[in-house]
């Protein structure tokens, strides 16, 4: 059983699939990153300053040492918001590796060089060169 556990763990597609999470996480730090300090900043400013993640709504208010109790709504329209500029991160960055990988394969290659004619072509082309002479 050991056997097989290192035949699998040791396969190439599992190893693709490890390199691809991590690069996964690192690009979703990136993302999350640009969501919440590039983007926000902005969405919030646009809308009046409003911080989606303070809006709740108050079910039963604090009684003295006891929290309130609240439906926070606004981190969900956060996390919704959040999710839907990722994606179209993702979608635009998608979009643009495919771009260039269409570009790529339509970039016309250099036409091949014509092949080099036989020994029997060079001298019947002599032949008839010295014919067409007299």
């Amino acid at each position: 059983m050991l056997e097989e556990f290192k035949k699998f763990a040791l396969r190439g597609n599992v190893i693709d699939l490890a390199v691809g999470v991590v690069i996964g996480a690192a690009f979703g730090k990136i993302v999350s990153s640009l969501v919440g300090d590039l983007l926000m900043p902005v969405i919030g400013m646009m809308v009046g300053g409003v911080d989606f993640a303070d809006l709740v709504i108050v079910l039963k208010a604090a009684e003295g040492d006891l929290p309130a109790v609240t439906i926070g709504y606004g981190k969900f329209l956060q996390t919704v918001l959040d999710f839907i500029i990722i994606a179209w991160a993702v979608f635009l960055f998608v979009k643009l590796f495919n771009n260039l990988k269409k570009k790529e394969e339509a970039a016309p290659a250099a036409p091949p060089a014509p092949p080099e004619p036989s020994v029997e072509e060079k001298l019947l082309t002599e032949i008839r060169d010295l014919l067409k002479k007299d």
